[in-house]
């Protein structure tokens, strides 16, 4: 297809405080395959208080493809609902700033998005540390197996293109937001999920395509993965204060766990025999932690299998725990 035919991109990254990541997100959008007259790069800001402005501001000066938004609602939905208003391209593309992208990713999102006559199209996902520390490189392969992150494609791979619920960072023809409500400004995560599920109920299909690649930097310590998981964990069952939201397995299954702890732990102090129950379930999953631990560890390096065993947990615990607060908080919502 000659570059006079090829339909104008319009890139949407929401950000907040992103001055580790911006530069790099936007560096690998300049290198792109993809010819820079046929891309607007809108990078929707929520009132950074570091250096993001500023970085984006002197790439924007650089290159006039680049510009910066004002989102003072600082969330994400609201960035990516001003970013679609702004647009011109008759594509749009919502990417993140904490990730770099293959230089290939906006010319397939656009070959495929055609080719399949599909809504939206994405991508998988490799995760790569935030440094070069054994804990950080851990949180990394923990986030990319499936004893982390259970089956979502997108973070563990697929061998060919496949339908699915959603996509990371999604390419969509702008049409579809002229048919479909913008991006509910109430999910404060999960709103790319919540879009999709409409997108589908509509009519539309989402395609995941594993020759699309890009890059994220997970978080560096065990706190601030407890921190990001925890309102993962959290927002999965809020959000359905909001929107019907589609549960998997995957996602009810840290909350399972945690409530068969609590549950039993409490049970104990009134029926001393439950703490055995309490010792299955910790021991049977220390079990299968250790087992994925050595596994993972054998692969990448024995130095790793303390610190895989400690993220695996933190990715769980937490994760569990912010559902059963999200749940919490929805009875008292109701009360």
């Amino acid at each position: 297809m000659e570059n006079k035919d090829l339909p104008l991109v319009s890139v949407i990254i929401p950000c907040r405080n992103e001055e580790k990541f911006i530069g790099k997100c936007l560096d690998s959008i300049i290198a792109q395959d993809y010819p820079k007259n046929k891309i607007e790069v809108l990078v929707v800001d929520g009132r950074s208080t570091d250096r993001t402005r500023e970085i984006v501001k002197k790439y924007a000066q650089k290159y006039p493809f680049i510009r910066i938004l004002d989102n003072p609602q600082k969330i994400v939905p609201a960035a990516l609902n001003i970013g679609i208003k702004k647009a011109k391209g008759e594509i749009i593309i919502r990417m993140d700033a904490h990730n770099i992208y293959d230089k290939s990713y906006i010319s397939k999102c656009v070959k495929y998005l055609k080719e399949y006559n599909v809504d939206n199209v994405g991508g998988i996902l490799l995760t790569l540390p935030a440094n070069n520390t054994i804990v950080a490189k851990s949180i990394a392969l923990a986030l990319s197996h499936p004893f982390g992150v259970g089956n979502a494609y997108f973070r563990i791979g697929s061998k060919k293109p496949k339908f699915v619920d959603t996509v990371p960072f999604g390419c969509y023809k702008k049409e579809v937001f002229e048919k479909i409500v913008l991006f509910n400004e109430n999910l404060v995560r999960n709103q790319d999920i919540e879009f999709n599920l409409r997108l589908k109920k509509a009519g539309g299909r989402v395609l995941l395509v594993p020759d699309i690649v890009s890059y994220y930097h997970a978080r560096a310590t065990l706190r601030a993965l407890a921190k990001q998981n925890f309102w993962n964990g959290f927002w999965v069952i809020y959000s359905t204060k909001f929107a019907k939201m589609p549960f998997s397995l995957r996602h009810l299954i840290p909350f399972v766990f945690v409530v068969s702890l609590v549950s039993s732990l409490i049970l104990s102090l009134f029926y001393y025999p439950f703490i055995y129950l309490l010792a299955f379930i910790l021991g049977l999953y220390l079990i299968v932690n250790v087992f994925f631990s050595a596994k993972i560890a054998f692969q990448n390096g024995l130095k790793y299998f303390p610190a895989l065993i400690l993220s695996f947990s933190t990715l769980h615990l937490s994760y569990g725990f912010g559902s059963l607060w999200g749940i919490a908080k929805l009875f008292l919502y109701k009360k």
